[in-house]
């Protein structure tokens, strides 16, 4: 399944307002904002969503993370390890290691890989912050 999915734009703020309204009529709305300080200078996002959430984001992104972001959801932290390995051994290109993303929330544990197309691709598992 699916857990989200976002892409770089060239303008976030613009992208903002045009998004908000858009999105509004589907209720859709800005539901967290990630800061280029929050993600280690990898870019400023905006998650929009609804019932709390944010599958939907937009960022400003770097030219190695541009392209499109894909999200799989895991049923544990195991699987997220997994994913991780299998796509190294793929071919993929390391782009985060599994661990911790307490900036997204605290049970965040998410590693991601770029494919050979430079696409950001990640597991992930909601789960316990311990």
């Amino acid at each position: 399944m699916i857990d989200h999915i976002g892409f770089a734009v060239a303008d976030l703020e613009q992208a903002r307002q045009f998004y908000v309204r858009a999105l509004a009529p589907l209720g859709i709305s800005v539901l967290m904002e990630v800061t280029e300080e929050m993600t280690g200078g990898h870019g400023a996002h905006l998650g929009l969503g609804r019932d709390g959430n944010p599958f939907f984001w937009i960022g400003t992104g770097k030219p190695a993370v541009g392209g499109c972001h894909v999200a799989f959801a895991a049923p544990d932290r195991a699987t997220v390890d997994a994913f991780h390995a299998a796509a190294l051994a793929a071919g993929g290109r390391d782009n985060g290691a599994p661990g911790l993303r307490p900036h997204y929330h605290a049970g965040y544990y998410g590693a991601f890989v770029l494919d050979h197309d430079g696409n950001n691709i990640e597991a992930v598992h909601h789960g316990d912050p311990a």
